[in-house]
């Protein structure tokens, strides 16, 4: 429902702008079931915590994956606080085809997107939804989107252990998990937590990726940890899952996404990238294995 005060929507009820009939039951679940088929892999980004950089390391995995050739598609089902579509550059309301299949955002030819962003008129509309409203919407987004054949599908998920992680499980159950964290105590506490639950749920983990680590300084070129150091690759050998490696700080990564300029992240970032593809051939490995 659609509130002039307070500008919010709600998923089921009456004058909600989304429709979420026929979001479960057989005809979905053959829909789904198609649309997985003509993807190779599907990754789903995850964090224990907010703030790690998540949203950026699934665009720029994304980009790294396109940047080779690969064909890659880029989900966004942060359905609270969605963010790649402006980070991609992409604008507008998705379109439909004429069977009303979902058309995701070109960002290159070997890249698309979709993004809970896209569907509202306002951008900064608060989206109050309960966990079947969201578990339907993302069951509809992997099911209804017209991807084509990809090798790559990267999935953004919200932070924590909640619906939206728990309804991309189950419904694509070979899925592979990517979890990002930071180096310091407090994010490696909750992406331990991340780790039980996709153990809990028997979702296969390639690994842990630490984001904002170490990095050169710009005047002697010493090293500067803004947090402890290895902090992560120590989380990952405790918790017996691999270690996908260590991104440096870099505030051009921010900026870049913020300007909605993804295809010059290879340029202003290029320590941030390198260590990138050295995680994303750990990545092709892992799925590829």
């Amino acid at each position: 429902m659609t509130s002039k005060k307070d500008n919010t929507t709600c998923g089921k009820s009456k004058g909600c702008a989304h429709d979420h009939s026929g979001a479960t039951g057989p005809g979905v679940d053959e829909k789904i079931t198609q649309t997985l088929g003509q993807i190779r892999h599907k990754l789903l980004v995850m964090s224990g915590k907010g703030g790690v950089g998540k949203s950026s390391i699934s665009a720029a995995l994304a980009l790294v994956l396109a940047s080779r050739g690969y064909q890659v598609g880029l989900l966004d089902v942060d359905i609270h606080g969605p963010s790649l579509a402006g980070m991609m550059g992409v604008k507008g309301l998705l379109d439909l085809t004429t069977d009303q299949k979902v058309l995701p955002k070109t960002v290159t030819p070997y890249l698309k997107v979709i993004s809970m962003q896209s569907l509202m008129q306002n951008k900064d509309q608060a989206v109050i939804w309960r966990g079947p409203a969201k578990s339907g919407v993302i069951r509809q987004f992997i099911g209804e989107a017209q991807w084509g054949r990809l090798d790559f599908l990267i999935i953004d998920a919200p932070p924590g252990t909640g619906d939206e992680p728990l309804s991309v499980a189950q419904t694509i159950p070979e899925a592979k998990a990517v979890i990002v964290t930071t180096p310091q105590e407090v994010a490696l506490a909750d992406v331990r937590k991340s780790i039980n639950f996709c153990r809990a749920i028997h979702l296969d983990m390639l690994g842990l990726i630490e984001n904002m680590g170490p990095f050169a300084c710009p005047c002697c070129g010493k090293p500067i940890s803004l947090f402890k150091s290895n902090g992560g690759q120590a989380t990952a050998a405790q918790m017996e899952v691999p270690f996908l490696g260590t991104l440096p700080f870099d505030p051009k990564v921010v900026k870049t996404f913020d300007d909605g300029l993804p295809l010059e992240l290879f340029a202003a970032a290029p320590a941030f990238v390198k260590a990138l593809e050295a995680a994303v051939e750990k990545i092709v490995s892992g799925v590829e294995e």
